[in-house]
């Protein structure tokens, strides 16, 4: 390329703030150099106030550029993620999160960014379309799982944080959500004729999510299938074991 032409083009870009240049990261250091990261972040809040998400988070991310090692870079972040959730940017923002642990694995901030993770995991799955399936079971339980393993490393770094129990807490929701989804597929194996691959999943449900509200419906499944299949003996030890346990048990589906 010419070297005049070359020359010319980076001007351009330097007047028209080419962030390849890096111009934009230098305006904002510009813009900043009057306010105190305490000050950026003031007004950052007040953009939150008013509803004005985006100009808030760009207004976060100033400081970001501008301070990034000041305490208020920290939190800073943190309310990035937590803006970007508000708007329903559920990946950016369980990526900023992300980061967030990466950058701070041990800082006393660093168990809300584990919660927070889980709760934007769980409400990922509030989309449109789930909102005409009101049983959560019944939809997509790929965030749910990522939810649960999310709520898990929270308790399992950090015991004793003040968000571990409330993560225990929604592992509760979660292991139920999860554990009856698998007993629709059961009952759908059993539907369609697949005996031992409902047992299959019935077990599954019992050895995975232990104390869950579908572990007598899967049992009560399991018994059935063992009977189709000729397992006389099994299918009545299932059912001991179901009675044993769940006295007053009674089936509140169709198996057929």
């Amino acid at each position: 390329m010419n070297f005049r032409l070359l020359l010319a083009f980076s001007l351009l870009c330097f007047l028209s703030g080419c962030s390849m240049f890096g111009a934009d990261k230098d305006a904002r250091r510009l813009v900043a150099d009057g306010l105190t990261p305490k000050e950026l972040y003031e007004k950052a809040e007040d953009k939150v106030e008013s509803g004005l998400l985006e100009q808030a988070i760009d207004e976060y991310q100033l400081i970001l550029d501008s301070y990034p090692n000041s305490k208020y870079a920290i939190q800073a972040r943190l309310d990035i993620a937590y803006n970007l959730f508000k708007q329903k940017k559920h990946n950016r923002a369980i990526i900023e999160l992300d980061n967030f642990i990466e950058k701070y694995p041990d800082l006393e901030p660093t168990p809300y960014a584990y919660y927070l993770k889980g709760v934007i995991a769980e409400s990922k799955s509030n989309s449109i379309l789930d909102n005409l399936i009101t049983d959560t079971a019944q939809r997509d339980v790929g965030s749910v799982k990522d939810a649960y393993k999310y709520f898990q490393d929270l308790i399992n770094k950090f015991p004793d944080s003040k968000y571990a129990e409330e993560a225990k807490n929604n592992l509760s929701n979660l292991r139920n959500t999860l554990a009856k989804h698998e007993f629709y597929v059961a009952l759908y194996y059993h539907r369609i004729g697949a005996y031992i691959a409902s047992s299959n999943r019935s077990k599954y449900i019992i050895e995975n999510y232990p104390n869950s509200l579908s572990i007598p419906d899967a049992l009560y499944l399991m018994a059935w299938n063992y009977e189709l299949i000729g397992a006389d003996e099994l299918a009545t030890d299932t059912r001991e074991i179901l009675y044993s346990s769940y006295k007053d048990y009674l089936p509140n589906y169709s198996i057929n």
